[in-house]
Formats: structure tokens, C-alpha cells, sequence
């Protein structure tokens, strides 16, 4: 037998580690989104996170059946994990890169949900609409 023979498996604890700790912490605000309706997001960027632990948390959150794009001053991705009530939700800037990227506990991300005013102005805009077509 030489050296070559011997397998040897190169492994990230620290990033094992990481992954469950972070799954945990969602594990513990889906529970008191569940049982407070308090929601919460988990700033990922904030993370001394490698790249490989990113797709490490992917992998483990998987992907649930919603998902959204927004097409604003930048783009925003938002998609529900396997896991209802925590979503992914990413911020680019106008040039794509990344500027935000947050898991979200929520029935439905706060970006989502539309602002008293913006409704008032919709409100104005078919008011008139229907205004025109008397």
C-alpha cells in the first residue's frame, strides 16, 4: 500500500458549524413568527460567511413554489424556501452586483406589500381613469 492508496476527505467544520448555527437561529424567529407574529431578517452580506457556506445554507433551505422578481432602480429576487415563512430576498445594483442579500421571516417579505401612499396614488390614477370614460 502507498500513500496514494490512502482516501483521505477534506472537510469544513467551521462551515458545517456556521450553517447549523445560522438554521438554528431561523428555526428559533420562525417559531416566534408562529407564535407572536413578530418577523424578522437575518442581513446574510453581514455574515463572515464563505462562498461555499452560502450554497451550503441554499442547499439546506432549498426552494419553496413563490417567488418574485422586482424591477426598480435595481433588481430584488425574492423566493420562499422549502421552508414557508422564511424567504431569500436579494438586492441588486443597477450594474447586478449584490448589494443585499437577507432571509426574511414573513407571511409575505416587507418589500412586497404595497405603501398607504403608493395605494392612494392607484387609487387617484383609476379614479381618473374612470373619470375620463363618462
Amino acid at each position: 500500500m502507498s500513500i496514494d492508496d490512502i482516501s483521505i476527505k477534506v472537510t469544513d467544520l467551521h462551515s458545517i458549524g456556521s450553517i447549523d448555527a445560522l438554521l438554528n437561529e431561523i428555526a428559533t424567529r420562525l417559531q416566534r413568527f408562529i407564535t407572536q407574529g413578530e418577523t424578522s431578517m437575518i442581513d446574510l452580506k453581514s455574515l463572515p460567511f464563505a462562498p461555499a457556506e452560502y450554497e451550503g445554507l441554499r442547499t439546506a433551505l432549498g426552494r419553496g413554489e413563490a417567488s418574485a422578481r422586482l424591477e426598480t432602480i435595481g433588481d430584488s429576487e425574492l423566493y420562499e424556501t422549502h421552508y414557508p415563512g422564511v424567504w431569500w430576498v436579494t438586492h441588486y445594483n443597477v450594474e447586478g452586483d449584490v448589494i443585499a442579500d437577507l432571509i426574511e421571516i414573513a407571511a409575505v417579505p416587507a418589500i412586497l406589500h404595497s405603501q398607504p401612499e403608493d395605494v392612494r396614488d392607484g387609487l387617484e390614477r383609476l379614479q381618473q381613469q374612470l373619470s375620463q370614460k363618462e
